[in-house]
């Protein structure tokens, strides 16, 4: 005899849906982390089995294990970097399996674990919320008091991810929709418009970054219009969703919002605008770039180019013909992404901010990081100093296996690994020419980066433990 939820006995056995229910529950409850990567990890395998069927290339052929995977691993991880040409290579199957996959990969790891547990228990319980709250706030997932005020509450998760897949779908649809004349300007008829239109639409706002044109968006390079667009949809997808959450409750409310919403805004300008100066300042002159514009065309694809180096993926030159500092610049702009729980990759703008608030307030010989008028707690800062470095280390063993393989040129491979790190998708042209070997490597990078260096490391290391003492204090010697 046993009780069921509402305290009646039964001696019925479980069903089979109630046992998977309740593996799924013990899973979610021992390491919710290593739930999300599983369920990511699955539809890789899901979408790498689609990409291998005959009907999802063009003519028909079965694609090789490298490419599928490398192929599902950037379209779920909304990479937008390619081993094959998607324009040509993918039937209208494989190009429907593309735009599905990257709506999918852009709701993000932790949120497609929640709403796939909903499925499952019918209901958004109290393990769900956390697990969808950790993707808006990383800082959930470690022990210890949290500020519920940098993201977004748990209370509100269940309205967060309405804002999700709302926010998601009319945004989309509204840039869709004004795609549609350039589209047809550029000779489209109306079908190829409509699809090309919402297929540019979900590339932008899921920050991916492929084209469904032989020529890609080079074939739009004098429509500022639409170009306009493509920065409207990956600013606002590198956003983040509690950003966007809070902007579409509060926006005439500025004094409102949290220290995690104004860290992201301010962050995010700065980088675009001082990403710009710094294209315009290097390009003006590079007869491969931008040395045959105008003055005005030649600021506004500065700020294209700054914004697209942020998880965009979109071009309208050949990233090859930039100077190596330009590179560098890309490479440092690529590294640090978008806003946290958005569709961006990267370390994240609101980390970049804390390491710079901790190095602020040091200069000053301040207790503590402050803004906005609140103090962040030191953890925080130990969470930031942690992605940077497990960031930097992932992508620079990416690069040195890169190196070995190909003996490509150091600032081309560090630019695409960078890319595949920071789920970007600009490239030099080194990915689409890489053995199989250096594909896999790539699409290791990629998943890595997509999933995030924290989920990762939570993921993978040892359930903590309390600790009833504490050993003598001693200061190294630092700088």
């Amino acid at each position: 005899m046993r009780a069921d939820s509402r305290g009646y006995s039964s001696s019925a056995p479980r069903s089979a849906l109630g046992m998977i229910r309740d593996g799924l529950d013990a899973f979610v409850r021992t390491s919710p982390p290593r739930f999300a990567i599983v369920i990511f990890a699955g539809l890789i395998l899901l979408f790498t089995l689609l990409f291998s069927l005959p009907i999802a290339t063009a003519d028909r052929s079965v694609t090789p294990l490298h490419d599928a995977l490398f192929t599902a691993v950037s379209v779920i991880c909304v990479t937008g970097l390619a081993t094959v040409d998607m324009a040509t290579h993918w039937s209208a199957f494989g190009n429907v399996l593309v735009y599905i996959g990257v709506n999918i990969g852009g709701i993000g790891v932790l949120t497609i674990a929640s709403i796939l547990g909903l499925a499952v228990s019918r209901k958004l319980g109290l393990r769900a919320r956390l697990i969808a709250a950790s993707d808006s706030n990383p800082g959930r997932i470690h022990a210890g008091p949290v500020n519920e005020g940098q993201a977004v509450r748990l209370g509100e998760v269940g309205s967060l991810l309405v804002t999700v897949a709302a926010s998601a779908l009319i945004i989309e649809i509204v840039i869709a929709v004004l795609m549609i004349p350039s589209m047809l300007a550029a000779g489209f008829d109306w079908w190829s418009s409509l699809w090309h239109s919402f297929y540019y639409s979900a590339m932008a706002f899921t920050n991916t970054g492929f084209s469904p044109n032989i020529e890609g968006t080079a074939q739009f390079a004098n429509d500022f219009w639409f170009l306009s667009l493509l920065m409207v949809g990956v600013f606002l997808g590198s956003l983040g969703f509690p950003v966007i959450y809070t902007l579409a409750r509060s926006w005439r409310k500025p004094r409102k919002w949290s220290v995690h919403v104004k860290l992201t805004l301010v962050t995010t300008v700065i980088l675009f605008v001082a990403g710009a100066a710094a294209f315009l300042l290097l390009e003006y002159n590079n007869p491969r770039t931008y040395g045959q514009l105008e003055a005005g065309p030649t600021i506004f694809e500065s700020f294209f180019m700054s914004a697209m180096t942020r998880s965009g993926g979109f071009a309208t030159i050949d990233m090859a013909d930039l100077n190596g500092s330009s590179l560098l610049v890309s490479g440092m702009l690529m590294f640090i992404g978008g806003g946290s729980a958005s569709t961006a990759g990267g370390i994240k703008v609101t980390t970049l901010a804390v390491l710079f608030l901790a190095a602020f307030a040091e200069a000053r010989g301040a207790p503590a990081m402050e803004a906005f008028g609140r103090r962040i707690p030191r953890d925080i800062l130990r969470l930031a100093v942690s992605v940077v470095l497990w960031g930097a280390t992932i992508v620079a063993v990416a690069s040195i296996a890169i190196l070995q393989i190909t003996k490509e040129p150091f600032d081309y491979v560090l630019f695409d690994v960078i890319s595949a790190f920071a789920t970007c998708g600009l490239t030099t042209g080194l990915t689409a020419d890489l053995p199989p070997s250096g594909v896999y490597i790539m699409a290791a990078t990629m998943f890595m980066g997509r999933v995030g260096t924290v989920t990762l490391a939570a993921a993978l290391a040892a359930s903590q433990k309390r600790q009833l003492f504490r050993r003598p204090e001693e200061r190294p010697i630092v700088g």
